[in-house]
């Protein structure tokens, strides 16, 4: 995050993928790619925090979905979250369609949406700024990194995949089962 840290066009809505992707469970690339303003509403019944409404993405309904992802999931919190998410809206003048697009470098916003790719590269490009090693990361280190924080700060499991939607609960709880050998009670043993 702290590589985007100028008002530009690029840093803002970077800022905005980084956001929405971490807080909402970690998204899948294809998901933030594909989100559409229209996904999004601002959820009265969740309370308002620090000021900050809340907003919920409505996921797709696609054959695959409408079994598994009834219902909303949140996809920002306090104001941190809905500044970013607003800042990008703001300065890319999107009011309908995909929300989050390619940038030209003269600095004007594609009418298509990112490709999921894309998402990927953003995600090595901010590392590789952030004097990381790109090979090191990837979109789906927003996914399992939400459910290994989740894990450490001591969310239960079935809460924590409420907002991810992982599929597989094998899978979902390595993240957890990692977590816990690394900071568990039975490393502190003796």
């Amino acid at each position: 995050m702290a590589t985007c840290g100028t008002d530009s066009l690029r840093d803002t809505r970077d800022r905005a993928i980084l956001m929405v992707a971490f807080v909402s469970g970690g998204r899948r690339r294809s998901e933030i790619a594909g989100l559409r303003t229209d996904q999004l509403t601002i959820e009265p019944s969740i309370p308002i925090q620090n000021g900050a409404p809340p907003l919920a993405r409505h996921p797709s309904q696609s054959h695959q979905d409408k079994q598994r992802r009834r219902g909303r999931c949140r996809i920002s919190h306090g104001p941190a979250g809905w500044m970013r998410y607003d800042a990008w809206m703001t300065a890319s003048k999107i009011d309908k369609g995909s929300l989050f697009r390619a940038i030209a470098r003269w600095g004007t916003v594609s009418r298509r949406a990112l490709d999921p790719q894309s998402v990927n590269a953003i995600i090595k490009q901010r590392a590789m700024m952030a004097g990381l090693d790109p090979a090191e990361f990837s979109a789906h280190g927003l996914r399992s990194g939400y459910l290994t924080q989740a894990a450490n700060r001591g969310i239960p499991l079935p809460e924590a995949i409420e907002q991810s939607r992982h599929r597989s609960l094998q899978q979902a709880s390595s993240y957890y089962n990692n977590a816990a050998r690394r900071s568990g009670r039975t490393t502190r043993m003796l």
